[in-house]
């Protein structure tokens, strides 16, 4: 890196996240909305996801990085913590009963696990077809194929899908028990930090969430710092706020001593 890049690098710490120290800053991503990106990251980094417009939604993959039949499991992560939303506090759990992560800190307060990612079909039937040949970096992307493009690059494929994880988005279940979205959730400069408790792939996708009522294809950004956090100290949140999260952090740390 030269001096310039860390100026630079700093000067976006200051920016976007001026309580962090930037020695700790590793680096600093800006994805337009609709994008898609993944990386494999090592344990002990965090992840700020920070919504710049308000609206935004960031649909979250998690395999581990060195074994990758070990991915996310969203129902044994909302059955082990006895929740239906994720927030600070709360942890991703893996199918085998490890941590792949954790989320450290919150301002939004509520995240979805429950309703997948948008498909092709339902893109095209909302907004219309919008293809790369004629509209370029304005194509309407959605959040399946995007994920799976993702995943793909790392040896992964739809056999490897699981439920992801919508970050910044809130759905409701209203008195006739069906979801409801509910719009402006999150506000611009909410973030919620992942804190990776494992060494992880991490794919992620900014297309629309797939309930969002907005009949414009218009996805928000999301900026992303990474930085060395460090894994969860004995007496973290994430790590006491349930017997099962104590028997999980305990299975991970088994696989790092």
């Amino acid at each position: 890196m030269t001096s310039t890049d860390l100026f630079d690098l700093t000067g976006k710490t200051k920016e976007l996240a001026p309580d962090l120290d930037p020695a700790r800053v590793r680096w600093i991503e800006l994805f337009p909305g609709g994008c898609h990106w993944s990386y494999r990251l090592a344990r002990g980094t965090t992840l700020r996801f920070i919504d710049m417009e308000g609206g935004a939604n960031a649909s979250l993959l998690l395999y581990r990085a060195d074994e990758k039949l070990e991915r996310l499991n969203v129902p044994d992560t909302l059955k082990a913590q006895h929740t239906a939303h994720l927030t600070a506090g709360h942890v991703l759990y893996s199918d085998m009963g490890r941590i792949l992560a954790s989320f450290a800190r919150d301002t939004v307060g509520w995240h979805d696990p429950l309703c997948g990612v948008s498909d092709a079909a339902l893109v095209q039937q909302r907004y219309g077809d919008h293809r790369y040949q004629q509209y370029r970096n304005a194509m309407h992307r959605n959040g399946k194929d995007s994920l799976l493009v993702e995943i793909g690059k790392w040896g992964l494929g739809l056999r490897d899908w699981v439920p992801p994880v919508n970050l910044f988005s809130k759905v409701a279940v209203n008195d006739e028990g069906r979801f409801d979205f509910v719009p402006g959730h999150s506000a611009a400069g909410d973030f919620v930090e992942l804190r990776l408790e494992m060494d992880a792939l991490v794919a992620i996708s900014t297309a629309p969430h797939p309930l969002d009522p907005n009949p414009e294809y218009a996805p928000k950004k999301v900026a992303v710092v990474a930085w060395d956090s460090g894994t969860a100290p004995m007496d973290d949140a994430c790590r006491l706020s349930c017997d099962e999260n104590r028997r999980g952090y305990y299975n991970t740390e088994l696989i790092y001593r």
